[in-house]
C-alpha cells in the first residue's frame, strides 16, 4: 500500500530516503487521480523495498504541493536524493511511469 505523505513527515520520508521516491499529487474529486490509483498501489507492492511509493492529499497537504509548484494533479513527482529527477502530470499509462521509476533505480 502506498504510504500517505503529509507536509508532516515529507522531510522524513521523501527527502531523507535513500531510496528512490514516487510521490502521486492527487485530490478526492480529481477523476484521472482515480484512474491512477491502482497503478500506484500495484507499484508500491512490486517496488516494495526498492522504491518508497507515496500519495499527497493535495486538499490537506497545500505546502508540499506549493514546494514543488504542483498546479495540475495528478502529478508524480520521480524524487532521488532529495532531487527531483523526473515528473509525469495527467493519467499516464503504467509503463510510463514503471519506465521512469526503472530508470533511477539503474
Amino acid at each position: 500500500m502506498a504510504v500517505e505523505i503529509t507536509d508532516a513527515n515529507f522531510e522524513e520520508i521523501v527527502m531523507n530516503s535513500e531510496l528512490p521516491v514516487v510521490v502521486d499529487f492527487w485530490a478526492e474529486w480529481c477523476g484521472p487521480c482515480r484512474m491512477l490509483t491502482p497503478i500506484i498501489e500495484k507499484m508500491s507492492g512490486e517496488y516494495e523495498g526498492k522504491a518508497i511509493i507515496g500519495k499527497v492529499n493535495v486538499d490537506e497537504n497545500p505546502g508540499v504541493s506549493a514546494k514543488f509548484g504542483v498546479r495540475n494533479i495528478p502529478t508524480v513527482l520521480f524524487i532521488k536524493g532529495g532531487e527531483v529527477a523526473d515528473k509525469s502530470v495527467g493519467a499516464v499509462p503504467e509503463k510510463a511511469l514503471t519506465e521512469k521509476l526503472d530508470a533511477l533505480l539503474n
